[in-house]
């Protein structure tokens, strides 16, 4: 079954952000996208992987107390 293509406002939903946002990427070139006539889709799929290629795991660090300097 392939991907649903999705409209902007619905891309832009699923992001969690405004359509400017999705335009912006699409304008830069930043998101593959179709061009169905004059209208412009975007597939799951890709929405998807651009969510996954942006995600920033966290850091883990261990914790250690504070070096100071000593007093002189």
């Amino acid at each position: 079954m392939p991907d649903r293509l999705l409209k902007v406002s619905e891309a832009a939903e699923r992001l969690g952000t405004g359509e400017r946002f999705v335009r912006r990427l699409i304008s830069e070139r930043r998101i593959a996208f179709v061009k169905v006539g004059r209208h412009v889709r975007l597939s799951e799929a890709v929405l998807d992987a651009y969510v996954a290629a942006n995600t920033v795991q966290p850091v883990t660090r261990r914790r250690t107390r504070a070096h100071y300097g000593r007093a002189a």
